[in-house]
């Protein structure tokens, strides 16, 4: 049985990434839940060297937890492209480079893709929730969609600007950030772990 996080817990945001920390808060918003983020405990960000997406959100959620002696929440999400494999997938911040520059990252997908006409992609988004005694929970989403060149939209962050989910008309950098929450694949993740671990 999961265990609960109950209205005036305090929990762990175990990212330093502002966008994952924006939308993670505003899914949280709703359930009462007193939210920190790592940074602002200033913990370290933990080595991501699992090979996957849920081993990934582990290590962080893990490290968090025993850190700060709290539950802690993470996320390991990435941007999975049909043509290139499914890269960039656990690498996509790493395609961004140190100084985050997600236009360039995109740039690299486009150039990479070349004259591929299969444009399917998908977001993965695994949340991890931790406790300090060791105990995790795992969720994963999911969103598939397509490529668009060039990007459109500044609203959302990443990758956003260069994919449109499937049956969407807009990109999700084009996307009120209430209609992006509804259906990304961290909502997707997020719905299932509202369902177990909250009251």
């Amino acid at each position: 049985m999961a265990r609960k996080l109950h209205r005036g817990a305090r929990l762990v945001l175990a990212s330093h990434n502002p966008g994952k920390l924006r939308e993670i808060e505003a899914l949280l918003r709703p359930h009462g839940v007193v939210v920190v983020s790592a940074g602002a405990l200033g913990l370290p960000e933990p080595p991501e060297d699992a090979p996957d997406f849920t081993g990934n959100a582990k290590i962080k959620a893990l490290a968090a937890a025993t850190a700060s002696n709290l539950p802690a929440l993470s996320d390991d999400s990435g941007f999975c492209v049909a043509a290139l494999g499914g890269d960039p997938g656990v690498l996509s911040a790493r395609w961004a480079g140190p100084s985050k520059d997600f236009g360039a990252a995109m740039r690299q997908v486009n150039e990479r893709i070349g004259a591929n006409r299969d444009r399917r992609a998908w977001f993965i988004a695994a949340l991890c929730l931790a406790w300090p005694d060791g105990h995790t929970e795992t969720f994963v989403g999911r969103i598939d969609g397509e490529i668009i060149w060039p990007p459109r939209g500044d609203k959302g962050f990443g990758y956003d600007p260069m994919f449109v989910p499937a049956h969407m008309g807009e990109s999700f950098g084009e996307m009120d950030p209430d209609a992006k929450h509804a259906i990304s694949h961290r909502a997707r993740a997020f719905a299932q772990i509202l369902a177990s671990c909250f009251d």
